[in-house]
């Protein structure tokens, strides 16, 4: 739209200056404003329906479409195989598969709830429209390869926020890895996906209630890894801790799978963070930066911390602390400066290194994979630490007329609030229901088997 309004102001100063050469007779000459040619006009009135037919031209532009779609593939990569590695490293060998399938199935189910009624409950008006969207578009009815959203057409739109409703149950699966029936978890995240994701996705992104307050979320603290970080955590307490937790060794069974799922979730978050912009364009620019920096300050954070507690650093924690800066920058990347990210990412794995180790013991729940500790925590300091890191003192971006750092933090503190408390009640009604009428904890029996045969009847490995 920036372009757009850039190249209609051009035509707007070049019809003036034309039509003022013409009234001092200096010539009678004009530019056609369609395709820049010469034009006898008798009279300035023939310049009208040139500049009418400039703002109805298509605003498809070849450039941001060709990026939209590669940051819609790169978001894909951080699912799969991304996420799933990552997450598969992470667990014992006889529940890698599990956790696979389990990454990889979730993505898939919600990329075709998305189609079906997902776009449309989020990005649509509803007679509710402060809470969820309406049913217009399901099925993507009235979408077309002719519409464009923006610069972009509006399949590439629905692709690229389809990857961001797919992604944010898939990281859910950490916090119950290794304990749950995979017809049970398929049967939860759908309705956790109707239910939480779609009204939190539309009330931020689609013109509900908490864009109205004027809360900041660039590409997902609160619609993302806030809200998978509190279900994750919702289930980790209700399914109960994995059988000999704290008196096994449970460690990851594949440091160097999990490394590299780390390595494709930071590469791929260039394509979560700047496509969020929808545009190739000098904000895309400032994203970029921002989400590099943030990524590596939060690796350095963690191990600091870790080596300052364990005497030395882990390869486990550097990616801990990757992904603890980029979950953190993700709400503040389009708001702050370079230097704002850096301490953002920093501060940010720095906490979460707290939440996954203090926090986490002194409470005595098993997430298995850290979901809350990382995105939910991480998430929750970028969300509201972006309201003191955009002041122009500090290199960020500067407020709204109107504004203060005061009642911009008490405007994400509000948002943050309200979808931890949305998502955590709603989070919990669902266990019930679902651990009631389906079953979520699997048998003793099965648990202590591995779920790659009891679930799958398959094994990573053989001998």
């Amino acid at each position: 739209m920036k372009k757009l309004f850039s190249k209609l102001g051009m035509v707007g100063l070049l019809s003036f200056l034309l039509i003022g050469f013409s009234q001092v007779g200096m010539s009678n000459e004009v530019f056609d404003l369609s395709n820049g040619t010469m034009l006898l006009a008798d009279n300035h009135a023939e310049i009208v329906p040139a500049v009418e037919a400039v703002e109805q031209a298509p605003t498809l532009d070849t450039g941001d479409t060709a990026w939209m779609i590669i940051a819609t593939i790169l978001v894909i990569v951080m699912a799969i195989p991304g996420l799933a590695l990552f997450y598969g490293g992470l667990v014992r060998s006889k529940n890698m598969l599990s956790v696979l399938m389990q990454v990889f199935v979730t993505f898939s189910l919600m990329s075709v709830l998305w189609v079906i009624y997902g776009y449309s409950l989020a990005f649509t008006e509803g007679p509710y429209n402060n809470w969820i969207g309406g049913l217009g578009a399901a099925f993507l009815g009235g979408v077309s390869g002719d519409s464009i959203s923006g610069t972009i057409p509006e399949y590439v739109f629905v692709t690229f926020q389809l990857t961001f409703a797919a992604l944010t149950p898939a990281l859910i699966v950490g916090g119950f890895a290794e304990r749950i029936k995979f017809p049970g978890m398929l049967v939860f995240l759908t309705l956790w996906l109707t239910t939480v994701y779609l009204p939190i996705c539309h009330m931020v992104w689609g013109g509900g209630l908490i864009s109205s307050w004027g809360a900041i979320d660039f590409a997902g603290g609160t619609v993302v890894h806030i809200n998978a970080g509190v279900a994750a955590l919702v289930l980790a307490i209700g399914l109960g801790k994995r059988l000999g937790y704290g008196k096994e060794v449970m460690a990851p069974h594949n440091m160097p799978m999990t490394m590299i799922g780390a390595s494709l979730l930071w590469a791929g978050w260039f394509g979560f963070n700047v496509g969020s912009e929808l545009a190739a364009d000098s904000t895309a620019g400032l994203v970029m930066i921002n989400t590099q920096v943030a990524a590596a300050a939060g690796v350095l954070g963690w191990i600091t911390m870790e080596w300052m507690a364990r005497g030395k650093p882990s390869m486990l924690g550097g990616a801990s602390g990757a992904i603890s800066g980029l979950v953190a920058i993700t709400p503040a990347c389009a708001v702050v400066g370079p230097m704002g990210a850096i301490a953002l990412g920093f501060l940010a794995s720095m906490i979460a290194y707290w939440a996954c180790t203090s926090l986490k013991k002194s409470l005595g729940y098993d997430d298995s994979l850290d979901v809350f500790g990382i995105h939910g925590v991480a998430g929750i300091v970028g969300a509201v630490g972006l309201a003191i890191l955009m002041a122009p003192k500090f290199g960020g971006v500067g407020y709204d007329e109107g504004v203060t750092m005061m009642s911009q933090f008490m405007v994400q503190a509000k948002s943050v609030g309200f979808t931890i408390i949305w998502c955590g009640v709603i989070s919990f009604i669902l266990f019930k229901i679902v651990d009631v009428t389906v079953g979520l904890r699997v048998s003793e029996e099965d648990e202590r088997a591995g779920l790659d045969t009891t679930s799958h009847g398959e094994t990573a490995y053989h001998s």
